[in-house]
C-alpha cells in the first residue's frame, strides 16, 4: 500500500484520491503524508466499532499525536488518567506517555489523528499490510513498533480491555 503524499502544488487532498487500510477494530484512512508539511505533521482518520480499542496501550518517542474527535465518544488512558471527548474535541497525547485510545460507545466513532511530526503515520501503512498478509505474526508486529520507536505494555492493556469492556479484534 502507498500513502498518498500530496504535491505542494495541490493544496486540496480529495476524498476519493485517499488510501484505506484496516488495523483489525480501528481503521486507517491516511489522509496526508508528511511531504507537504515539510515533516511537520501527517493527518490519518480512524474510524473504529463500537466498543472498540484502538491500540494497545503504548509510548512513542519521537512524535506527539493530536486526537480530533469527529463521531462518538472516546476514551483516552493518558499516563494514568482516564479522559473522555466528544464531538469538537482535541486531545493531545504527547510522546513519552503512556497512553490508549478507545469508543466508548455502541456505535461506530471516528476520529482525525495529528502526528507530529510526520514519519509514523507509516507504521499505519505497514501495520495494515502486515495484518492482510499474515495477521497471526506476533512477532512482525513488535518487531515494526519497534523500527518506530514504539514500546507496548501487553498486560496494561489487558486491564483497559477488562475495565471498559472492550474488544482488540472482530470475530
Amino acid at each position: 500500500m502507498t500513502f498518498l503524499n500530496v504535491s505542494l502544488g495541490s493544496p486540496v487532498v480529495r476524498a476519493a484520491e485517499t488510501v484505506s487500510g484496516e488495523l483489525g477494530v480501528v481503521g486507517a484512512r491516511f489522509i496526508m503524508a508528511g511531504g507537504p508539511s515539510d515533516g511537520r505533521f501527517s493527518l490519518v482518520e480512524h474510524p473504529i466499532v463500537p466498543r472498540g480499542l484502538a491500540a494497545p496501550v503504548h509510548v512513542h518517542s519521537r512524535e506527539d499525536e493530536f486526537s480530533f474527535v469527529l463521531e462518538g465518544r472516546w476514551g483516552f488512558q493518558l499516563g494514568v488518567d482516564v479522559v473522555y471527548a466528544e464531538p469538537g474535541d482535541l486531545v493531545y497525547k504527547p510522546r513519552d506517555v503512556w497512553h490508549t485510545f478507545w469508543n466508548a460507545t455502541d456505535e461506530p466513532a471516528r476520529l482525525l489523528e495529528i502526528i507530529s511530526p510526520a514519519g509514523f503515520e507509516q507504521l499505519f501503512v505497514e501495520l495494515s499490510d502486515l495484518l492482510r498478509s499474515d495477521p497471526s505474526n506476533v512477532g512482525a508486529a513488535a518487531a515494526l513498533g519497534s523500527r518506530y520507536g514504539v514500546e507496548s505494555d501487553p498486560e496494561a492493556t489487558a486491564r483497559v480491555v477488562a475495565e471498559h469492556g472492550l474488544i482488540e479484534r472482530l470475530a
